[in-house]
């Protein structure tokens, strides 16, 4: 009983983490709803754009009539076969504050077509931010019901794969009556109030008062919010765990692997706040996690094909020597595995290197992303080192169980399959 206690807490370690996904990225997020609907003879759209914290933060001084014409110009319709202009008529432009102390952005813009002489096929698409990730709605007629309440409420069952429609088609036919246009929102309503949400980690840089008790304490508290986060899915815990259960890992290397996470993840988000701030014209920050999961994936691969190498090699030295000493860790896979682990930056930690330098407080918000990946090596550290724990626990039971003597080898395909998990679902969004 003892031992299978001791092999369902291995392979839990091992295979439990590697189920999930990745967190979803709602700070990068440019989302978008239409409206096509006939009032009267004319055809009108109502144009809804919703920027979170880093998008908002990269725009800066935002013109709501130029915005509009931008709009305008990629809102294509079709009316009939024909192409039809659209018109911006009025905008409505709201800065609802975000995480951090930093400010999203609503702009809602009303858009004129034609009038219709009788029924009428027409074809409507949306390419504006066409790369950009986020919610994507389009709907036609005046009364059916939005998803997400025109971007005010996005459904939580959606928030990891958010609705995805850029065009539509319908029939449309003139009503009677006069032709009025689809209203603007104000107040409450064009606050968006779903999207004034700001709690943990990000809400610490924005303290009113920084005296050393509170700067204390935001640090502690930053790096809970790390540990915390990295028990969510990702940051490499099944490959960290399948790594030193395969190369005979000690609590020195669990310590070792910590560091080199806390290193590459705060290298990490000191980069892409540098991308954000100085090259986001030409290169979008989004769109460097699909890169960066690549890049994590293919490390990964190599890992573990390396792994399965020297368990190759061992097993055929020990069926030959019967007894043959085996290469311990080396310290260039070492460092690899930690680098995967830490090399995709979490956005909240971006948002707080943001928020810090437009609250003037970079020394600050530095010190709070140091201790939040402090915080996210710990639990990753942690983890690293009840994986050794196991480990030696098998070594001490004595029994001849062929599943132990083949846990490092399966150990090296826990962390190939990882790999190419990870490798497969990043190809498709770096294309």
């Amino acid at each position: 009983m003892k031992r299978l206690v001791l092999l369902l807490a291995v392979a839990a370690a091992l295979l439990g983490p590697a189920a999930a996904s990745a967190h979803p990225l709602g700070n990068f997020t440019i989302n978008r709803f239409s409206r096509v609907e006939v009032s009267g003879h004319r055809l009108y759209v109502l144009y809804v754009l919703d920027l979170a914290e880093i998008p908002t933060f990269q725009a800066g001084h935002i013109d709501a009539k130029v915005y509009a014409q931008r709009i305008a110009s990629n809102a294509h319709l079709t009316v009939a076969g024909h192409p039809v202009r659209l018109v911006p008529l009025g905008q409505a432009l709201a800065r609802p504050p975000g995480a951090g102390g930093l400010q999203t952005t609503r702009l809602e813009v009303v858009l004129a077509g034609p009038r219709l002489s009788g029924p009428a096929h027409l074809d409507y698409r949306d390419s504006n931010y066409a790369d950009r990730i986020g919610w994507k709605e389009i709907v036609v007629g005046a009364h059916t019901p939005s998803r997400s309440d025109e971007l005010r409420a996005y459904p939580k069952d959606l928030l990891e794969s958010p609705l995805d429609v850029t065009s539509a088609s319908a029939e449309l036919s003139p009503g009677s009556g006069a032709d009025v246009a689809p209203p603007l929102s104000s107040g409450t309503s064009l606050q968006a109030p779903d999207r004034i949400a700001d709690a943990g980690f990000a809400s610490l840089v924005g303290q009113s008062h920084l005296s050393l008790l509170v700067i204390l304490a935001s640090l502690a508290a930053a790096l809970f919010w790390g540990a915390a986060h990295a028990l969510s899915p990702g940051h490499g815990k099944t490959i960290i765990t399948a790594y030193l259960v395969g190369q005979r890992g000690t609590p020195r290397h669990a310590a070792l692997l910590g560091l080199v996470v806390t290193i590459t993840h705060t290298i990490g988000v000191f980069s892409l706040g540098l991308v954000t701030l100085a090259l986001s014209q030409f290169i979008v920050p989004d769109r460097l996690y699909p890169w960066l999961n690549l890049v994590s994936g293919l490390l990964v691969v190599g890992i573990g094909a390396s792994v399965l190498r020297a368990r190759w090699r061992h097993s055929r030295q020990h069926h030959h020597h019967h007894h043959h000493g085996e290469k311990g860790t080396s310290f260039r896979s070492l460092f690899a595995v930690g680098v995967s682990g830490g090399l995709l930056p979490c956005p909240s930690a971006l948002v707080v290197l943001l928020a810090a330098i437009s609250l003037h407080r970079v020394a600050f918000g530095l010190l709070l992303i140091l201790a939040f990946s402090a915080g996210l090596a710990l639990t990753i550290t942690g983890i690293g080192l009840a994986a050794v724990l196991a480990r030696t626990a098998f070594r001490r039971v004595s029994f001849e169980g062929r599943l132990v003597r083949l846990l490092p080898a399966a150990s090296a395909l826990v962390i190939l399959a990882a790999g190419l998990a990870m490798t497969v679902r990043a190809v498709p969004k770096v294309s």
